[in-house]
């Protein structure tokens, strides 16, 4: 089930919190495990075993790591406990996401070799697989290091790793930032409303900008490279720049909304990452929650910047080159991981140091968007061949052989503002105009611009939730691009 979808606009969410309101505070926990197994479960029924047996085996392993001398398992040390719950979480990650990759490519090498190859099934893939192992991964890591108290109730132990909000597409919620929510919250009437502007404000994201936007971006990715003209290439990768940022962002905007529904604060995913002015800042803007995940348990596990500046760099290598593995199991993802490990690597030497942040900050800004772009072509092609003629595309080297399609033909009204909307509120515009008409209506202190200022938010709360609700009931293009992941 998906948030921007009609069914779970008018049915399940309604319902849920008539249901999670009318409980007593006792109930309230099972209550909302149970909504997030069930939405888990719709569509997927038997990968739901997947989702209990992770919270099962972190659930023990917690409890082992806490246990105290004397009692069973006492033969093995904290660190050999710690030890396989990691390595089980990576075996059950790297089976089902990772299994058919493997199997593909060691067919292709036998093939290669005349020998005979290896029947194998392909693996159906769990929704959110990877957010829900490593949450379940710093719970236990945060155990074993004494950061967080272990969780003695199976119950609450579900419900972390499980809530529906966070559970398909993050923020990735670590153990500790709501640890004390879990056992108490409070949802009051300004917080409850002011997780209805998130969530609407990112279901309109979603809806109303990347939708629109992934329709020109599946088109022009469909195309064979030698039909692609050089203004049709940018054309689908502008769309897909835009796009990949408001599904992604809407989607964190909608879980961090409904958290607040339900008295749970999840951590910020994004900052405007596109007005970034090297990469190092990208990724401190950009899925934020994943950034800190392997900064904290991998980057800085394995010396992080403490050492030589060539040990810095292949720690960078190594970190980007298993976030590009996490984000799908494909060697254009792999590639994506190390080209953005190579660029953060340059951006430690002297040279760059001494070169680009001493340009005017706009051309400072070009320079990173044009890296974060060209990234982009590998992360949305469907193999690495394709990737490297999109690119020569893109620069005029690789001309059409056919007549190329024109990306005027693509360029209609709604596309084109839609585009420029995107552009403009990819900058922190509007919390710089919402904070400047706060000012000036706290310098008045009159009621009547707060009454004013109000109304146009809740008129334009109600627009963007009739236009979203609209394009939803008309089935128009909905693919969440974070759910394969």
């Amino acid at each position: 089930m998906v948030f921007a979808s009609p069914i779970f606009l008018f049915l399940f969410l309604p319902l849920t919190l008539a249901g999670y309101f009318l409980l007593g505070n006792k109930y309230r926990n099972l209550y909302i495990l149970l909504v997030s197994l069930f939405f888990y479960a719709w569509g997927e029924p038997f990968h739901v075993g997947v989702m209990l047996f992770s919270i099962l085996f972190n659930y023990a392993s917690g409890l082992l790591l806490h246990r105290p001398c004397g009692t069973p398992f006492s033969g093995f040390s904290k660190k050999h406990i710690l030890t396989l719950t990691v390595a089980g979480n990576l075996l059950i990650l790297g089976y089902y996401k990772y299994a058919t990759f493997l199997m593909d490519n060691l067919n292709r090498g036998l093939t290669a070799l005349g020998l005979h190859t290896i029947p194998f099934e392909p693996v159906s893939l769990p929704l959110g697989i990877s957010f829900f192992t490593f949450q379940a991964m710093s719970y236990v890591i945060d155990v074993y290091r004494h950061h967080a108290p272990v969780q003695k109730n199976p119950l609450h132990c579900g419900l972390y790793i499980a809530l529906f909000p966070q559970l398909i597409a993050g923020p990735i919620v670590r153990y500790t930032q709501i640890a004390a929510q879990i056992t108490s919250r409070i949802v009051t009437l300004p917080t409850f409303s002011a997780g209805i502007q998130r969530f609407v404000f990112g279901l309109s994201k979603k809806v109303l900008v990347a939708n629109p936007l992934g329709r020109i971006t599946d088109i022009v990715f469909a195309c064979p490279t030698d039909e692609l003209s050089v203004g049709m290439a940018w054309l689908g990768l502008i769309c897909y720049t835009l796009q990949i940022y408001y599904d992604f962002s809407g989607y964190s905007d909608m879980a961090i909304g409904l958290g607040q529904m339900f008295g749970f604060r999840f951590p910020e995913n994004f900052d405007y990452p596109y007005v970034s002015r090297s990469l190092r800042e990208f990724w401190r803007r950009w899925h934020m929650t994943l950034s800190s995940w392997f900064r904290d348990y991998l980057y800085i596990p394995l010396g992080g910047n403490r050492g030589s500046t060539r040990r810095t760099v292949l720690n960078l290598w190594v970190v980007f080159f298993l976030c590009g593995l996490w984000h799908g199991a494909g060697w254009t993802f792999i590639v994506w991981g190390i080209f953005h490990g190579l660029c953060l690597s340059l951006e430690r030497t002297r040279l760059w140091q001494l070169t680009i942040p001493r340009l005017w900050r706009p051309l400072q800004h070009l320079y990173t968007l044009g890296l974060v772009v060209v990234g982009w072509v590998f992360f949305r092609s469907e193999s690495l061949p394709y990737a490297l003629k999109y690119l020569a595309c893109l620069f005029g080297f690789f001309l059409p052989v056919t007549t190329p399609h024109d990306a005027l033909l693509y360029c209609d009204p709604k596309t084109v503002w839609t585009l420029v909307l995107g552009a403009v509120f990819a900058v922190p515009i509007v919390p710089c105009v919402a904070q400047k008409l706060q000012n000036l209506s706290e310098k008045r202190r009159r009621a009547s611009s707060s009454i004013f200022l109000n109304t146009g938010r809740y008129l334009l709360l109600i627009s963007l939730f009739v236009a979203s609700a609209a394009h939803l009931a008309a089935g128009t293009y909905n693919p969440f691009i974070y759910f394969r992941f």
